[in-house]
């Protein structure tokens, strides 16, 4: 127990009293809050149509849409104000700051930042690969290398911000020349980092194999065969699976092994689903 003697008890009292009065206006607008946040937050609706002509609609909480671009708008105004950091630095000959700037900025670019959603994780379904661009070239080879430098192919031993740096340099190519030859090329790499390097994203993964063939559907990358794999063992759509094998028999013929395996599954799967 405490004891408070003279002024000071009336100093105390006068303070708990005020504590609690404001304990209770903090309890009241917790609970405005709460009834405001437990209204049904309206909803966007967004479609798009598949290469095979069904329609995917997705539902998206306006909550989250408000979060994802409240999130992505902060993410572009931090890089941004890294850079003028370094810069000023720079100006200014403050060698060592400027290389604190700069090693945060690298930091900051071998973080994979997801768009959270789907239609803006992965670009439009109407791009074309057409014509041959000198400088869209020179990304995808630049993204080749990161990958090679990166590890790629080389059984447990990668490096994960090289992966994620060539990711986000095949999906700049992708954005900034949509008509370039090397889109569907980029978007399966983009499928083979998700699926091999980043844990967890096979969803989006398969979602950059399906591009491959809506863009390119003479692509000689084994996309389809890929997309089935990820769905058969690591999602477990199996009906989905199944369909990406037929169709790898039908359009991957240049890839005979991967013909073998998806015969023999298609056999497993049709037997399974027999039973």
């Amino acid at each position: 127990m405490i004891r408070i003697n003279g002024y000071g008890s009336l100093a105390m009292v006068a303070i708990l009293t005020l504590a609690v009065a404001a304990g209770c206006n903090v309890d009241a607008r917790w609970r405005q809050s709460k009834a405001e946040d437990s209204s049904p937050a309206p909803l966007k609706r967004t479609s798009s149509k598949n290469a095979d002509g069904t329609i995917d609609i997705t539902i998206a909480d306006a909550h989250e849409v408000d979060l994802v671009e409240a999130v992505v708008g902060h993410r572009t105004e931090y890089q941004r104000n890294l850079l003028r950091l370094r810069d000023y630095y720079e100006s200014h000959g403050d060698t060592n700051k400027a290389q604190w700037a700069a090693f945060e900025m690298d930091g900051f670019r071998g973080v994979k930042r997801f768009r959270y959603l789907m239609d803006a994780e992965i670009p439009s379904i109407s791009f074309r690969p057409t014509e041959e661009i000198e400088a869209a070239d020179a990304m995808y080879a630049r993204g080749l290398e990161l990958m090679r430098s990166g590890g790629h192919r080389v059984p447990g031993i990668y490096r994960q911000d090289r992966m994620i740096e060539a990711a986000e340099l095949f999906r700049q190519l992708i954005q900034q020349y949509p008509n370039s030859d090397k889109i569907d090329d980029a978007a399966f790499w983009c499928g083979e980092i998700h699926k091999e390097y980043l844990p967890g994203q096979e969803p989006i993964a398969v979602k950059w194999y399906e591009r491959v063939w809506t863009w390119n559907p003479e692509t000689e990358h084994p996309a389809r065969f890929h997309a089935a794999v990820v769905y058969d063992y690591r999602l477990h759509d199996r009906d989905r699976a199944l369909e990406l094998y037929q169709a790898t028999l039908k359009h991957e013929t240049n890839h005979a092994a991967n013909l073998r395996s998806a015969t023999k599954r298609i056999g497993e799967l049709t037997k399974q689903g027999g039973r």
